[in-house]
């Protein structure tokens, strides 16, 4: 019998894997899903979550969202908390692409304005935005520069004339985490980031056009500074290769040192140190460093895909109606505070294809939403919708403060090519503003390679963790 047939069904949304399912699982399984996405979910992705409830230190449950797929050793979807003084951190359940992320701009523009010119307009994106496997950008940065970006993060590059101060106050962690130590990173990751900072990569990243098609909640769209009919810019990029090499690097560290520490590891891909140890500070120091990377990466995309519209058009940054909506990670780790019975406590919160979903009054939602709550960007496939929400209260008794972060996968790279080429590409992607360095990311990312951003969204409203504010629908989209 597998272990997906062990899941018990709490309500129409709760599925729980209860402690003690598998030797050494200390915590349950909690999955949050609908009917139809709990026929989609992998017998692998539950045991991936299983395997990381036996982990030393774990706490309280290991929470699932609905975009839920099998990562590498823990599940993308997956948030894990645990305690800072007898847990530990682990690597590969914070991800490859650390601090991959969403950022959301606001326009003053509407779709008028901007559909009638969007080819030019993402042909123009396609010559001024770098994208693609490999990409390198216009900035070369020496190793004392790359030392400061690592630690100002977002702030680095507003200072280099990418954007505007008050960027800054509408970025989780206000855009640098402040343990970061680049004498953490190795000579591998600055040769890797060196030359790749403004650069989308590739896979499932992305800059879109969008317009809001559906407001579903009038007060908090107006908090927010979002209305129907306007254009929007999304943004999603991570820290490219320097976060690659970042958990390559401290991966084979955690797979070395996990015995020295009497820690018995049921997937070696959950490779993991003592948060406390010098290895498990060694690698947060670094991850804070990738993490900070990527803010500052986003902040230059988002940047430039907001200057290449404005130049398009003829328009002045004030005629533009530039503002930054938001910007947060989905793939991190970070010290919190969480109530666990009946304490306070402070944990280390591994976010894996997870957004961060805070509720009104935290005072880590920034002073312009403190009243409803941080917002919470919710990206689809790129011919379907994306979504923005904002964090409740719930959420932080029923994941540590977390939402989904996207669709989620549900064919495999190979499968999603092979569909195309049955079908054709021009009526997969029928009706669809596309641009790209090469045909094979278009066709690894069609709309049909993922589940149904909706019914994923829907289960994350239903439960009370975020509720939904606005609809975005994609009109011209810039892949790697």
């Amino acid at each position: 019998m597998g272990i997906k047939n062990s899941l018990v069904k709490k309500n129409d949304y709760v599925y729980e894997l209860p402690a003690d399912t598998v030797q050494g699982q200390k915590v349950p399984v909690i999955l949050y899903l609908s009917p139809r996405l709990f026929e989609l979910l992998e017998e692998d992705a539950v045991k991936q979550a299983a395997n990381s409830a036996t982990l030393p230190g774990v706490e309280k449950a290991i929470y699932v969202m609905p975009d839920v797929h099998v990562g590498y050793g823990f599940p993308v979807g997956g948030v894990m908390a645990t305690d800072t003084a007898g847990g530990v951190i682990s690597p590969g359940s914070v991800g490859y692409d650390v601090n991959c992320g969403v950022r959301l701009i606001a326009t003053g523009l509407s779709a008028k304005d901007v559909i009638p010119h969007i080819k030019g307009i993402m042909e123009e994106m396609l010559r001024n935005v770098p994208a693609g496997v490999g990409s390198t950008g216009d900035i070369k940065l020496s190793k004392k520069e790359m030392r400061e970006v690592l630690v100002k993060g977002a702030r680095w590059a507003v200072e280099q004339g990418y954007g505007f101060d008050e960027d800054i106050e509408h970025i989780e962690s206000f855009g640098a985490l402040p343990h970061a130590d680049p004498e953490r990173a190795s000579h591998e990751a600055y040769e890797r980031g060196a030359d790749e900072l403004g650069t989308v990569g590739s896979g499932n990243h992305f800059v879109e056009l969008q317009v809001v098609e559906e407001v579903y909640d009038e007060e908090k769209a107006q908090a927010l500074g979002v209305r129907e009919g306007q254009v929007l810019i999304m943004v999603h990029s991570g820290s490219r290769g320097f976060g690659h090499q970042v958990c390559i690097d401290y991966l084979k560290l955690a797979l070395d040192s996990a015995q020295e520490y009497g820690i018995e590891l049921p997937d070696p891909q959950l490779a993991c140190v003592p948060f406390g140890s010098e290895e498990g500070q060694s690698y947060f120091k670094a991850m804070c460093c990738a993490a900070n990377y990527a803010f500052a990466n986003r902040q230059i995309l988002g940047f430039k895909a907001a200057d290449t519209l404005r130049r398009y058009l003829g328009l002045s940054w004030e005629d533009l109606g530039y503002r930054l909506i938001y910007d947060h990670a989905h793939n991190i780790a970070k010290v919190e505070k969480h109530r666990i019975g009946n304490k306070l406590k402070e944990v280390v919160v591994h976010r894996k294809g997870a957004t961060r979903a805070f509720p009104p009054f935290n005072p880590e939602v920034p002073p312009a939403y403190r009243d409803v709550g941080q917002p919470v960007i919710i990206p689809g496939d790129m011919g379907r919708a994306s979504y923005l929400l904002t964090g409740q209260e719930t959420s932080m008794d029923k994941s540590f403060g977390t939402a989904c972060h996207g669709a989620g996968r549900l064919m495999s790279r190979r499968k999603a090519k092979k569909f195309v080429k049955e079908q054709g590409l021009e009526k997969v992607i029928s009706g669809l503003t596309v641009v790209a360095r090469g045909r094979g990311t278009i066709m690894e990312e069609i709309p049909q390679a993922y589940k149904d951003v909706s019914e994923v969204v829907s289960v994350v409203h239903q439960l009370g963790i975020a509720e939904t504010v606005a609809r975005l629908k994609p009109i011209g989209t810039l892949k790697g």
